[in-house]
């Protein structure tokens, strides 16, 4: 198990009916029914070859009726509504599309791989109440930086535009995985300005070095 898939497992909510959508090996399922954390679960991936990874995995429960495998597009094809979904290692505007085909779970965890500002907006004009939301890292020398998602489909939320551009959680509560990930653009964008001649280009970079700066600096002096 990766230290990424770890991170998401930390994040899991008990739950009656458990799906994970685009499954890829099943560890989160393995975790979700060897803890007890959910009474039958579903794995689910648009590709029949793909999925056969996580049904090696997860051949006993598969057996036992605990588990049970579909090769579906999204929520597409689940023979029941599940109470607590999983979409992780999609993009946000994919996300979106499953959930604008089927139905906002009454309780998600998504981790997308991008487009996290898309989808908090989506998520938020649904209704929905974000509980968590934030950004982890994995490994040391070279980090790769991903965002967690984990809500309700209802009770409602409020959130600034910052908010939805960063992540409410990074700016008040979980800030360093966050702050390095921050710094790293703002260095990154640094150099792109040196490199771009055009003024549309340029202008956009600026906006966006301003503002990296300006969140840099409120949440180390929140710190």
């Amino acid at each position: 198990m990766t230290e990424r898939i770890a991170h998401i497992c930390a994040a899991a909510r008990r739950a009656q009916v458990f799906a994970d959508i685009g499954c890829d090996h099943g560890y989160m399922t393995e975790y979700m029914l060897k803890n007890g954390l959910c009474e039958r679960a579903y794995i689910s991936d648009i590709s029949a070859k793909s999925l056969k990874k996580a049904e090696k995995l997860l051949a006993r429960e598969i057996a036992a009726g605990r588990c049970i495998p579909v090769v579906a597009d999204g929520l597409d094809g689940l023979p029941e509504p599940c109470d607590f979904v999983l979409i992780a290692g999609l993009g946000g505007e994919e996300i979106i599309k499953i959930l604008e085909r089927a139905y906002l779970p009454q309780h998600f965890l998504f981790q997308p791989m991008k487009s996290s500002e898309k989808l908090r907006r989506y998520l938020v004009e649904r209704g929905a109440k974000i509980e968590l939301d934030y950004t982890f890292s994995e490994g040391k020398e070279r980090r790769k930086y991903y965002d967690l998602i984990l809500g309700d489909a209802e009770g409602g939320d409020i959130y600034t535009e910052r908010e939805f551009r960063f992540g409410r959680n990074n700016l008040n509560g979980t800030p360093y995985p966050f702050l390095f990930q921050a710094k790293e653009e703002l260095e990154k964008t640094n150099a792109r300005l040196c490199l771009a001649l055009q003024e549309n280009s340029r202008e956009a970079l600026l906006k966006r070095k301003t503002e990296l700066e300006e969140v840099i600096g409120e949440v180390e002096r929140s710190l």
